[in-house]
């Protein structure tokens, strides 16, 4: 997993439940070992706790990854690594009926088309 360091007073993307939307924090303090601990909203004010979601936690992890190139012809599995032309790298997360597959970039989760002769 990636580690990204952190400072007091940077920009971090978390879900506010009062505004009811994700948004932009900013940090207010930090743990010992550097890590996120407290964030402010910078739209309402809230201030909480900060734990990165677990969609944020893999999209970091696929940062690092490079995987096979994306074609419609061929076949892919949950789990898989692809590298998109368009969208970036990212994970098969869902086979559908065999001929589409749901696919976490970046962004956000795009559903694509596989196994197409």
């Amino acid at each position: 997993m990636i580690k990204e360091t952190y400072a007091i007073g940077d920009n971090v993307q978390k879900f506010c439940p009062a505004c009811d939307e994700q948004f932009g924090h900013i940090v207010k303090s930090l743990t010992k070992a550097g890590l996120v601990s407290r964030v402010k909203c910078s739209k309402c004010g809230l201030t909480g706790a900060y734990k990165p979601s677990a969609k944020a936690v893999k999209i970091q992890e696929l940062a690092g990854k490079t995987g096979d190139p994306y074609a419609t012809t061929r076949t892919y599995r949950a789990g898989q690594i692809i590298a998109h032309p368009t969208f970036g790298t990212g994970e098969v997360m869902t086979v559908f009926n065999t001929r589409t597959i749901d696919v976490l970039f970046a962004d956000r989760v795009r559903r694509l088309v596989h196994s197409r002769i």
